[in-house]
């Protein structure tokens, strides 16, 4: 896993970044990427470590901005990409394994037959991000807000969407065993061909836009 230290500005309370030297991570005291000095110089040396190594291990990337990077086919172990900014980002058949992206944004991203697990998304914007034919097992996207996304043909099973806002995003074909959806806003949301009977929902229903219904697809609760 990454190593937690804090930004050596007085009083921020922000995760340091990592930092590189040649082909290694470096995990020391540092600064956060806001009070970084040269955040060109960090991003270019951020962006060139993931194109360069196929394998990406316990790396701290908290509050960055990136874009335009392919991560297609690289593999990330315990990663810490807390309130990133990521936009264009193209990375089919991604692997993750318990990494944190709370809070953080992806906007126009493919993450076409991923392979995500034991990882969170908890507080994030998932905007024109399309996650179809993936592996998304055991991952926390509590609290997610994902317009016009899609899931289509992806195992779900065992993550939570607890308290999250799912508006024009498609989940159909899913498996969505012990997929748990408690407290979650749905609108125009496609359940077509998924297996809404095995997922869990609230017992009280109140204040969804929408609930698990034939309108939102086959199968529906």
């Amino acid at each position: 896993m990454f190593t937690v230290n804090k930004c050596q500005c007085p009083e921020c309370n922000n995760p340091a970044l990592s930092f590189f030297d040649g082909d290694v991570i470096i995990d020391a005291p540092g600064f956060c990427f806001e009070h970084t000095e040269d955040k060109t110089k960090y991003l270019e040396q951020f962006k060139n470590y993931l194109e360069t190594h196929d394998i990406i291990v316990g790396l701290s990337a908290c509050g960055i901005t990136a874009q335009g990077i392919d991560l297609s086919n690289k593999k990330f172990y315990g990663c810490n990409f807390q309130h990133a900014n990521f936009s264009n980002i193209h990375a089919e058949h991604i692997r993750m394994r318990m990494c944190m992206m709370d809070f953080a944004t992806f906007t126009d991203c493919d993450f076409v037959k991923s392979n995500i697990q034991f990882s969170s998304f908890a507080g994030g914007k998932l905007v024109h991000m399309v996650l179809t034919g993936s592996d998304l097992v055991h991952n926390n996207f509590n609290g997610i807000t994902a317009y016009q996304c899609s899931f289509d043909n992806s195992d779900l099973y065992n993550s939570r969407f607890i308290k999250a806002i799912l508006m024009n995003t498609s989940m159909q074909d899913c498996n969505l065993k012990k997929t748990i959806f408690y407290n979650s806003a749905r609108e125009k949301v496609s359940f077509k061909l998924s297996n809404t009977r095995e997922a869990l929902i609230d017992r009280n229903r109140g204040g969804l836009i929408e609930d698990f219904s034939e309108t939102e697809g086959e199968g529906g609760l």
